[in-house]
């Protein structure tokens, strides 16, 4: 049975390919690279004597730009800050970018990419580049835990949609 599927597929492909149609969706990652990147230490050298325990506060964000119609920019935004009662040790923020080539894929298809599949990607890479910017500003490395994006677009889309039931209609 998975002979005559894996044939169907084949055929398929081939008389797609004959016709000189291209209609197998297609994702592939072109690019990756630091958009912006920016780290401070705002109380230093006194921060490095501080003895309390710093609150880290972590802001994630993702924004996706259309470059054409089959290409987009994913930014995955990583805001980090380390916060004691004297102020604030360290501040970091990375913009960290990946080009993203889309065919054959409808919007439906490719908002959930985008948004959640897209940041899974590219987030072991700003991460590192977070720990080293935190590191080298002399601090310990600071390596955040994973992220499930996919996870997260699934609860934002429901909120979303809750939200849109519970307006009143003529209420935009």
């Amino acid at each position: 049975m998975a002979d005559e599927t894996n044939n169907d597929a084949q055929d398929f492909n081939e008389a797609a390919a004959a016709n000189g149609a291209d209609t197998a969706p297609q994702v592939g990652m072109i690019a990756q690279y630091i958009k912006d990147l920016s780290a401070e230490n705002p109380r230093s050298p006194e921060c490095f004597n501080w003895e309390d325990q710093p609150q880290i506060d972590v802001q994630v964000n993702i924004e996706v730009n259309s470059v054409s119609d089959e290409v987009h920019e994913v930014v995955l935004k990583l805001t980090v800050k380390s916060v004691h009662e004297a102020g604030v040790g360290f501040a970091v923020d990375l913009s960290y970018g990946a080009l993203f080539g889309l065919r054959n894929i409808t919007a439906e298809q490719a908002h959930p990419f985008l948004f959640g599949e897209a940041p899974r990607l590219i987030f072991p890479f700003a991460r590192r580049i977070l720990a080293d910017a935190v590191r080298d500003s002399g601090f310990p490395p600071l390596v955040l835990e994973p992220i499930d994006f996919n996870a997260l677009y699934v609860q934002q889309r429901a909120q979303a949609e809750q939200l849109a039931a519970e307006q009143p209609a003529g209420q935009a």
